[in-house]
């Protein structure tokens, strides 16, 4: 049954768990890619999916994560949040992924979902777009996750 009369309130991220997070950074982050492929003329449902994967599957955000750590790109409060959504406690077993991999992709979208509560769109736009040129230059082709 659906909660009724449901108020908007501004909410501080710190006080939500990197589960609830995630949540909110994965839709975030798919958003952004299916609309970056659209523009690239790609319209088939079918290209489109599997376009997406190269971006948006756990093993390409766990890779990204990584290389986004490794080359010194995130803020001490991005990594602070990333390792929140890592280390949440999940409460929906990984797909076709080895846990480890399915946290480090957790981790990566609690960052979007963090930002966007704080409505820091311009900075998810940049981390948006660094990924994007990132995966489209074969810049985690070496990062293997299972």
């Amino acid at each position: 049954m659906i909660k009724k009369n449901l108020i908007e309130q501004k909410i501080n991220p710190d006080t939500l768990n990197g589960q609830t997070l995630a949540y909110l950074g994965d839709a975030v982050y798919e958003i952004a890619i299916r609309e970056h492929l659209i523009k690239c003329q790609i319209v088939k449902p079918q290209v489109l999916q599997r376009q997406a994967t190269y971006y948006v599957s756990a093993k390409a955000q766990a890779a990204l994560i990584t290389k986004l750590q490794n080359d010194n790109l995130l803020t001490q409060t991005e990594i602070a949040t990333f390792k929140r959504g890592r280390n949440a406690k999940a409460h929906t077993k990984a797909k076709n992924t080895s846990l480890a991999t399915y946290q480090l992709s957790t981790g990566f979208e609690a960052v979007w979902g963090y930002l966007k509560l704080l409505d820091k769109n311009e900075r998810i736009h940049e981390l948006t777009k660094w990924c994007i040129e990132t995966v489209e230059n074969g810049g985690i082709d070496n990062y293997e996750f299972e």
